[in-house]
């Protein structure tokens, strides 16, 4: 994940990582973001101009499924969820449909140059 954030031009500030179940992220989306519904990653960002700061909590039931359903190891969508995680912190955004596909490519950029491969089990 330094690799990452290095590549994207910034510092490594501080990242904590917090891996959960659905029922307690979804509390977190409720209590934080005001939103019902499941989630696979929720991002706290405290980032700098130069660093990135932020709390990442992960659903593992969601990586979990989210795997299944495309097919890969949980390995790599627990990375590619840690990746869009980070992409949020340096200025990329999931809210509209042409958003998400900009932020899903650069997503599968970040993976392959890692080593990182989306594919199937």
């Amino acid at each position: 994940m330094s690799d990452c954030v290095l590549l994207l031009g910034k510092q490594i500030g501080d990242i904590h990582i917090a891996l959960m179940d659905d029922d307690a992220l979804l509390e977190l989306n409720q209590k934080h973001l005001d939103h019902n519904d499941y989630t696979d990653v929720i991002t706290f960002d405290y980032s700098t101009p130069k660093a990135v700061n932020c709390d990442i909590a992960v659903s593992t039931d969601r990586v979990s499924e989210n795997a299944t359903h495309e097919g890969v190891t949980v390995e790599n969508e627990l990375a590619r969820v840690l990746i869009h995680a980070i992409l949020h912190c340096v200025g990329y955004s999931d809210n509209s449909h042409n958003d998400k596909q900009i932020m899903r490519k650069k997503e599968e950029e970040m993976l392959k140059r890692f080593h990182v491969e989306h594919k199937s089990l």
